[in-house]
């Protein structure tokens, strides 16, 4: 096996050599899946409950210990990683309700009764993002497990190792063994066989739409099962009757949390011209005070870009940019980029279109509901975005006129484990999360049974 060697973004050092998964140690791990299937299908309902619950407390017991290795492996604030884990137990929670309310229903039908079950797939080949590898783990594989799936899950490359304590963690919790396997490794060689094994029933992968796109079109060969969560590039529009000082207060929050490395990520703000320059000023004021430093600091409200590469990467779209300001980072080791706020003149502009998934905001003006919707809409992708607003009316008005699926009125607030979660056009396929999540793992059989005369 090949391996890859883990680096701290926040000091640019190596921390752990991973053993990176060969296309044979995939197909040993899903043949392992599908036996264990078997069994983890016939497991009582209130015993899988039990099980998955057993899971979510097994988890909260290294809480900390999760955080801080997140926070070394992928540069996030501990603040921020503290709660990733604690999303991961709170899914699990939320999962281990559903296998005692799997319900089928009775259909009325002539001759008989008619009645459906809500059946596990089988194997279930989950693809984990670097931007946050424990809360999309679980969103994956917590209700996937409580559906009855067996669960074969591959971690980016980069950031491997909260999942891979994660998988520990299931066996310490007494999941059987086989089902949730972490394989560590390339996209190109595990990601892509998950796509190409029959084994494989349902992939979910999160991810760009580039690959999102070549998982789809390998999946279809198969018609096999799929998840998609893709790219973002979101809208955040704030009209002049709106509470100007909140909105600007918590745009930085909007689009610099986690490095702006979230799909989620506010990176257009549409501020109404008739209060565009004041707006503008409280907006500085507020990249200020967003704190971008050690990610180990419980204030830190920032910590690096997850590689080097990526830091690049970033920075390539700010260059020749119109740069309003931006706020302050390390220049040591490490890979830092500062907070940064685009004024770009036409809203054509490379920086206001593409997903840059870093610490970058481009604001513009807009001069009507109308123009603000259109602005909003001019994009492949749909899946988040705010609207700050007093008006009723107009919230809900916009709220249904935007093409996204997940949009937050007077917040930034995008995920709960409790609601759906996913996007329109190029965002993705399908819903995470939420009181659906479990049946989006499941096939639904029908079954006719004649009922012949009542004999005299």
């Amino acid at each position: 096996m090949s391996t890859y060697e883990v680096i701290n973004p926040a000091t640019a050092e190596a921390i752990r050599t991973v053993e990176l998964a060969d296309v044979a140690a995939v197909d040993d791990a899903i043949e392992r899946a599908q036996r264990a299937f078997e069994q983890w299908r016939a497991v009582a309902p209130s015993d899988r409950a039990r099980l998955l619950r057993r899971f979510a407390a097994v988890v909260d017991e290294h809480i900390d210990e999760l955080a801080e290795l997140e926070v070394a492996n992928s540069g996030h604030t501990i603040s921020n990683a503290t709660w990733e884990a604690g999303n991961v137990r709170d899914v699990l929670e939320y999962s281990a309700a559903a296998p005692e309310r799997l319900f089928g229903r009775q259909i009325p039908v002539d001759g008989g009764i008619n009645i459906t079950f809500a059946e596990p797939l089988g194997v279930v080949g989950v693809i984990v993002p670097w931007n946050f590898p424990m809360p999309i783990a679980a969103w994956g594989f917590g209700p996937a497990l409580a559906a009855g799936n067996t669960v074969v899950l591959k971690p980016a490359e980069v950031t491997p190792l909260t999942a891979m304590r994660i998988g520990e963690l299931a066996r310490e919790a007494g999941i059987p063994e086989g089902v949730l396997t972490i394989l560590p490794g390339k996209g190109s060689v595990v990601g892509e066989r998950f796509v190409t094994h029959p084994g494989v029933r349902k992939v979910v992968f999160t991810g760009s739409t580039e690959v999102g796109k070549r998982i789809m079109a390998g999946c279809a060969d198969q018609v096999k099962n799929l998840t998609l969560e893709l790219g973002g590039k979101n809208a955040n529009i704030v009209f002049p009757d709106a509470d100007l000082s909140a909105a600007a207060a918590a745009a930085p929050g909007g689009v610099f949390d986690n490095a702006g490395q979230d799909c989620c990520s506010r990176s257009r703000l549409l501020v109404h011209a008739d209060v565009f320059d004041d707006f503008l000023s409280e907006l500085k004021d507020a990249v200020s005070g967003f704190r971008c430093t050690d990610p180990t600091d419980p204030d830190a409200d920032m910590g690096p870009l997850v590689t080097a590469a990526h830091r690049d990467s970033v920075a390539a779209y700010v260059d020749g940019a119109e740069v309003a300001f931006q706020g302050e980072c390390p220049t040591g080791p490490g890979f830092w980029f500062p907070p940064t706020v685009i004024t770009p003149d036409d809203i054509t502009a490379r920086d206001f279109n593409e997903e840059i998934f870093g610490p970058v905001l481009s604001v513009v003006p807009f001069r009507s509901e109308s123009e603000a919707v259109s602005i909003a809409n001019n994009t492949e992708y749909g899946l988040s975005g705010s609207i700050w607003t007093r008006d009723l009316d107009r919230a809900i008005r916009v709220s249904r006129s935007v093409e996204a699926g997940n949009l937050s009125v007077n917040s930034h607030s995008s995920v709960r484990y409790w609601t759906p979660f996913g996007g329109y056009k190029q965002s993705g396929l399908g819903r995470e999360l939420g009181p659906d999540a479990v049946a989006a793992f499941t096939e639904t059989k029908n079954v006719f049974i004649a009922v012949g005369p009542a004999a005299d």
